[in-house]
């Protein structure tokens, strides 16, 4: 191995598994940012991504300020996306006045971070570029128009407007779906007449009439209520379950009916459409439909949706039937695994001493699948009243348990205020696997436990 290699791979090592103190590795990780290449700099976010932390946020932002490095810019805008932290919009603005200068991918990112971020004051800076039509930055642009200027109503009603004239006046070529879904996206009812037209037009491509019936739903506008409702019954079946899911957002006893009647449909992607509008609505009457989906549907993602669709609505009923699709052990994992997650999101302490119980079999019977879901499961569980079972299983995860388990009885400490577990707390903030370690000093901070010095 050459040298120039063997110190690269230490530098991943190093960042990777530290063999130093916590301010070590975090003095030699400012290094990297401050001096490191491309490759060491991508490398680092992809831990801190791993690690879920933003202790160095500050260190990215001042890192960007003045390079133009493809790779660390698209690394930046898409780290701080993901989380829809602010801090780099001025340059993110500056990428796309200057594109000139930039890389065609620094462009895109600077924009779909914007996007994310929904800063209305970047949506005359993106429309700018948009009116070039410069072909190479327009599908981004039109989707990150869309949602930059949705925070504003004035901006989006404005840039519904510019949307549908381009539509109708320019040269949209192949970006017809994608300027509709960046329609819905603003939010605005200006553009409401324009996708209704679209919808109920039996001449037009079946995509185009899905994507406006999707931004109808996404703005939710009444006036659009009924060329949706009109959509419920016509012959295309794709068309069909895309009216019945853009039903969600809106009320009343002939859209109750038209979700009830979408679980009767033969294809079955209008029956997960029903389901995801129960879920969305909350629809108390959709639950012995949901039931019958949920026992015996034969395509997994309508079994799954209407699980989920069950732990949304909630009522005693919907429980009942949570609490039965989990403890049949001949069910397959995944539907015991989202029916456990559905009853820990709504009552968590009353189920959790069986989530152990299902735990401990599905570990005695080398059940990985189901074992893995489960611990997630309780790893995430919040419980109120009694935590006596949730400290009992923490703290054997903690003591015990391999690194995964020690991780999950760290949340389960932190999720449920489990300032008892301490001492384990204290003993994992210095264990040599940094990913544990550093967990458990970000629960000890959360907790107001200080870790003493060795």
């Amino acid at each position: 191995m050459t040298k120039k290699m063997t110190g690269f791979c230490l530098i991943i090592f190093f960042i990777s598994f530290p063999l130093f103190s916590q301010q070590d590795t975090e003095a030699a990780r400012r290094d990297i940012i401050q001096y490191g290449t491309e490759t060491e700099i991508t490398g680092l976010i992809q831990v801190l991504r791993a690690e879920k932390t933003d202790y160095l946020d500050n260190e990215l932002i001042n890192l960007i300020q003045t390079s133009r490095n493809q790779r660390i810019l698209t690394g930046v805008f898409g780290f701080f996306g993901e989380r829809e932290k602010s801090g780099l919009e001025e340059r993110a603005m500056k990428a796309i006045t200057e594109r000139d200068d930039e890389t065609n991918e620094t462009v895109i990112s600077a924009m779909e971070y914007l996007g994310r971020m929904k800063s209305a004051e970047a949506v005359p800076v993106i429309l700018s570029l948009l009116d070039t039509e410069e072909r190479r930055f327009l599908s981004v642009g039109f989707r990150a128009v869309g949602l930059a200027s949705s925070a504003d109503k004035t901006t989006a009603d404005e840039t519904a407007e510019f949307l549908v004239d381009y539509y109708l006046y320019r040269e949209p070529g192949d970006n017809r779906s994608v300027i509709i879904n960046a329609i819905g996206a603003t939010g605005s009812s200006v553009g409401v007449p324009f996708l209704t037209d679209i919808a109920t037009n039996t001449d037009e491509r079946i995509p185009i009439r899905m994507a406006a019936l999707d931004s109808l739903s996404k703005i939710g506008d009444p006036d659009g209520l009924d060329a949706i409702l009109l959509c419920v019954s016509t012959n295309d079946p794709n068309v069909r379950s895309a009216a019945v899911a853009a039903l969600g957002p809106f009320s009343g006893a002939a859209v109750e009916s038209a979700i009830l009647d979408g679980f009767r449909d033969s294809y079955y992607r209008t029956r997960l459409a029903a389901a995801q509008a129960s879920r969305e609505r909350k629809l108390v009457s959709a639950v012995p439909y949901l039931r019958f989906r949920a026992e015996r549907d034969d395509v997994p993602n309508v079994k799954d949706e209407a699980i989920r669709a069950l732990g949304a609505i909630a009522t005693a009923e919907a429980i009942e039937i949570l609490e039965t699709l989990f403890k049949e052990r001949r069910n397959p994992d995944r539907v015991r695994i989202l029916a456990a997650d559905m009853l820990s999101k709504n009552a968590g302490g009353r189920h959790f001493n069986q989530f152990m119980i299902e735990l401990e079999e599905s570990r005695t019977r080398n059940q990985t699948s189901l074992y893995n879901g489960l611990l997630r499961v309780v790893g995430e569980a919040v419980v109120e009243g009694n935590t006596s079972d949730v400290e009992g299983l923490a703290r054997r995860f903690m003591q015990s348990g391999t690194a995964i388990e020690k991780l999950y009885g760290l949340d389960m400490a932190l999720n449920n205020n489990l300032r008892n577990l301490r001492e384990e707390i204290i003993t994992l903030a210095r264990e040599r696997n940094e990913s544990i370690a550093r967990r458990a000093r970000r629960t000890a901070e959360s907790l107001g436990i200080e870790i003493p010095e060795e």
